[in-house]
């Protein structure tokens, strides 16, 4: 297996004698955007897990952007961009003084401050707010935030898990739109999420997860239906 993206195939995962992952086989091009959709215990936040190198496989391949997690951990995350539910970032720091600094932690370059505010407008922070503190920010903002270090140092791979808790509708609404520009730029996007609507809203294809098997492949479409498929497919697997 090679290539950009995210490619699983055959994935196991146990944990005592439960399988967290069950032959869990997925593709996220670059330039697409994936939900993983399910509830708790899907298998969702394990799968992310592998992907980072934070755990190996019982069985199966797992490439993310043509590499191995396990025998190069570091190469990956330098590759991804990771959002777990709570952003982590330095309260302390400013929006724009946080871009600076993660460049620096990844090696780059420190962007001017033209180019600062450029990249920080790009993923929807207000010039107003690329000047406060992380620790005024909303989760959106900081959402925001991290998406453009991501951009900034170049990730190939956005992993993003359960993003839209505690976001307004209008929010939700931002985040979507985020995700389809930057997979616009040829990032592979995979969503864990039990958000129906925003999968519809952001995804061009979405996974049905459950106990860690891939039940079915949808197109986005109609929130409505989706859903429809959604209960009709965990039904028949039940």
């Amino acid at each position: 297996m090679s290539g950009g993206g995210i490619r699983a195939a055959a994935l196991r995962k146990h944990y005592g004698g439960v399988a967290a992952l069950d032959g869990l086989s997925l593709e996220v091009a670059p330039g697409a955007v994936v939900c993983l959709l399910g509830g708790n215990g899907a298998g969702k936040t394990t799968f992310i897990d592998l992907c980072l190198g934070f755990g190996r496989a019982d069985a199966g391949e797992l490439r993310v952007a043509g590499l191995d997690p396990i025998a190069d951990p570091i190469a990956v995350r330098a590759a991804c961009a990771f959002l777990p539910e709570q952003v982590a970032l330095y309260d302390a720091l400013s929006g724009q003084e946080s871009l600076v600094y993660f460049a620096a932690l990844a090696g780059l370059a420190a962007p001017s401050a033209e180019a600062c505010g450029a990249q920080l407008s790009a993923a929807g922070l207000a010039p107003e707010a690329q000047q406060r503190r992380v620790a005024t920010y909303s989760k959106g903002m900081r959402q925001r935030l991290a998406l453009a270090i991501a951009l900034a140092r170049g990730a190939r791979v956005a992993l993003l898990d359960e993003p839209t808790t505690g976001l307004d509708q209008e929010a939700v609404a931002g985040l979507a739109g985020l995700l389809r520009e930057l997979a616009g730029r040829g990032v592979a996007v995979l969503v864990a999420t039990h958000d129906l609507a925003f999968a519809a809203a952001a995804a061009d294809a979405v996974v049905f997860l459950r106990r860690g098997r891939a039940l079915a492949q949808a197109a986005p479409g109609d929130p409505r239906g989706l859903a429809r498929l959604y209960a009709e497919t965990m039904a028949a697997a039940a």
